[in-house]
């Protein structure tokens, strides 16, 4: 029997806003407040027990101080400084680690902006800028993913450049996927053993890929993960869009056919697609999707902007935003697997 797929991380927008960046009424505007798809957020999020905190969503514990190092390193000098805390059983603890992208990522709140994390947080120290996560970029492996917690986006940098690093230490409670990692690399981008590396490709945290994680169902394909359909044509249009032109040509789709009820998938869901082992595209199987292109339009607003909306570079599998305007991402549908035609409240 597989598993049973992950039911997905929220990313705490609340609120829907036009191509002016102006709060507008969430229903039918196909926006990512409208669906809230994955599950809320418990009240509080986060319990702070001493010098850690656990996030109550994900089960991750975290150090309540986001600046324990006091000041940037390289990103081998991360690692290290996190081996060293083991050594000395900092806080209590020998099983600190440097978060992979999905861990690092899942402490966002895409309502929030400087920084992007969830309102009454228990954290000091926070620096609103740049964050190492343990993961290697597969399109350049000499460099690794970092995430910006004032406005979280998440991109990579050369791993002889120094940020901040927030060590964390437990096991998701099964939210959180493995990021498709397997592989070590130094900080000149060579392939290394990673035992004792303390990368992404040692602990490879988060819920194990089901065999085979994706099949096809007609024109559609199932993500067995997620739970997550994605329509097989990676592209509803030929040519780049506005992101309002976006929400409409789905909004369209759904008037023309009677299977599956599509939307514009929100970032965290097209973030989901991302295999962090793999680059141009940034997907496992892409042979069962035609048409993929660089860059898609998610249906989250980026509150740090919001005349800009967030979109998921599929060559790369960064994070980043684009002015709403622009014609310059594509459409990339997403329904549930076991959801029929409706909306969820009809």
């Amino acid at each position: 029997m597989p598993p049973s797929p992950l039911t997905g991380l929220p990313t705490g927008q609340l609120y829907c806003y036009n191509e002016q960046g102006i709060e507008i009424p969430c229903n039918n505007s196909g926006q990512d407040a409208e669906f809230a798809a994955g599950q809320s957020w418990p009240q509080p999020r986060f319990k702070a027990e001493g010098e850690t905190v656990v996030d109550r969503v994900t089960g991750l514990c975290w150090t309540r101080s986001a600046n324990i190092a006091e000041f940037p390193l390289a990103w081998q000098e991360a690692l290290d400084f996190v081996a060293d805390m083991n050594r000395e059983q900092s806080l209590g603890f020998d099983d600190w680690r440097l978060p992979n992208r999905r861990e690092l990522r899942s402490l966002l709140d895409f309502q929030q902006t400087r920084p992007a994390l969830p309102q009454g947080h228990p954290f000091t120290g926070v620096f609103q800028n740049w964050y190492w996560t343990s993961t290697s970029a597969a399109i350049s492996p000499d460099h690794a993913w970092y995430v910006h917690m004032g406005g979280a986006r998440m991109f990579y940098g050369g791993k002889d450049q120094s940020y901040m690093l927030w060590p964390v230490r437990g096991s998701s409670n099964g939210l959180l996927a493995a990021t498709g990692q397997i592989h070590c690399f130094d900080a000149n981008g060579r392939l290394i053993d990673c035992a004792g590396s303390g990368q992404d490709g040692e602990y490879r945290a988060g819920t194990p890929w089901p065999q085979p994680r994706f099949s096809v169902a007609g024109d559609a394909v199932i993500d067995h993960l997620t739970g997550l359909c994605w329509a097989q044509n990676a592209s509803l249009s030929d040519t780049p869009v506005t992101w309002c032109e976006a929400l409409a040509r789905v909004s369209e789709l759904n008037r023309d056919q009677h299977e599956r009820f599509w939307r514009l998938p929100d970032i965290n869901e097209l973030e989901s697609l991302v295999d962090c082992a793999r680059a141009r595209p940034a997907l496992t199987g892409p042979g069962l999707f035609t048409h993929i292109k660089d860059v898609y339009w998610s249906s989250t607003t980026s509150t740090y902007e919001p005349d800009w909306a967030w979109a998921l570079y599929m060559d790369k599998g960064a994070t980043g935003v684009g002015q709403k305007y622009l014609p310059q991402f594509h459409i990339w549908p997403v329904a549930s697997a076991d959801q029929g035609r409706l909306k969820p409240d009809q």
